[in-house]
């Protein structure tokens, strides 16, 4: 049995919608607690500070309730780690697309800068999800 299918996991792609709905405000703000000091660090140099706090910010806005409502729904009854696969590739990928549409017309970043943020974002969305983890294998999250 893998570790994403332990029953003591919470099971996100098995829980109601009301569950998720009260879910989304805490998981949302845990995760751009943990993300944007890594974006903050990680990001292009030439992003200013503004910038780097606003991505974190955003960047997990765009992609989050997709993660939490809508792809829990698509899996509902199917094993966690197929949830997982899907849904921690989606949140990375779509963030650097978001982020590459965002600053591609500024001139701002060039090839090494684009390479350093899409680094970035994989490693903050790794950090969160690794959080979430351990959080959820320990039961911290009390709301379930």
């Amino acid at each position: 049995m893998l570790l994403f299918d332990d029953v003591g996991f919470v099971q996100t792609q098995n829980l109601a919608v009301g569950e998720l709905w009260l879910f989304l405000p805490v998981g949302y703000l845990l995760t751009i607690l943990i993300e944007t000091p890594i974006l903050f660090l990680g990001l292009s140099p030439r992003l200013s500070a503004r910038q780097k706090l606003l991505c974190g910010i955003w960047l997990t806005a765009c992609t989050y309730p997709i993660v939490v409502l809508v792809l829990p729904a698509l899996f509902y009854g199917e094993p966690r780690w197929q949830y997982l696969i899907v849904a921690e590739t989606f949140a990375p990928l779509a963030e650097c697309v978001i982020f590459w549409l965002a600053f591609r017309s500024k001139n701002l970043l060039q090839g090494s800068d684009w390479m350093r943020s899409f680094t970035a974002i994989v490693m903050a969305n790794l950090a969160s999800f690794g959080v979430g983890e351990v959080l959820n294998y320990f039961g911290w999250f009390g709301l379930f």
